[in-house]
C-alpha cells in the first residue's frame, strides 16, 4: 500500500513541529511580519496545519471546517510579492531543516510549496514603496 506525503513526513505530529517552527520565523522576519499584525498566530497556525495536513493527503481537516481552502482567493486581501513570498520559501526551508524533514517527501513538498507560493503573488514588487 502506498503512503502519502503526509504520512511520509510523520504525520500529524511533524506536520505540527513543521508549522511551530515556521511562524516562528515568520513573525521575526521583517518582510512578513506585517502582513500578520493584529492576527491571532495561534489559530493561523492551527488553520496552516489543518491545510498542510489536506495538501499532504491527510485527513480533509480544513475542508471539514472551512470548505474548499481556495488559498488564493483568501490571501487575494494582503499584498503579496514575489519577494514575500520568496521569504516565506525561505521561513519554510529553515523550518523544515529545524525539525529534520529531508529526502524526497521533502523535495517534493517543497516543490509544491514553491508552486503555491508563487500562485499567491498579487502585487509587484515595488509597488508598495510607492
Amino acid at each position: 500500500m502506498e503512503t502519502t506525503i503526509f504520512e511520509q513526513l510523520g504525520g500529524e505530529a511533524a506536520i505540527g513541529k513543521l508549522v511551530d517552527a515556521f511562524y516562528d520565523r515568520v513573525v521575526r522576519d521583517p518582510k512578513l511580519s506585517p502582513l500578520f499584525a493584529g492576527s491571532d498566530i495561534d489559530e493561523v497556525k492551527r488553520k496552516q496545519k489543518m491545510f498542510l495536513t489536506q495538501f499532504l493527503g491527510g485527513p480533509q481537516l480544513y475542508s471539514e471546517e472551512f470548505g474548499h481552502p481556495m488559498m488564493r482567493y483568501r490571501h487575494l486581501p494582503f499584498p503579496i510579492t514575489t519577494s514575500h513570498a520568496e521569504a516565506w520559501l525561505g521561513c519554510m526551508a529553515a523550518a523544515m531543516d529545524e525539525v529534520g524533514l529531508e529526502g524526497a517527501a521533502r523535495e517534493f513538498f517543497f516543490g509544491r510549496l514553491t508552486q503555491v507560493a508563487h500562485h499567491m503573488v498579487n502585487t509587484e514588487d515595488g509597488s508598495l514603496d510607492r
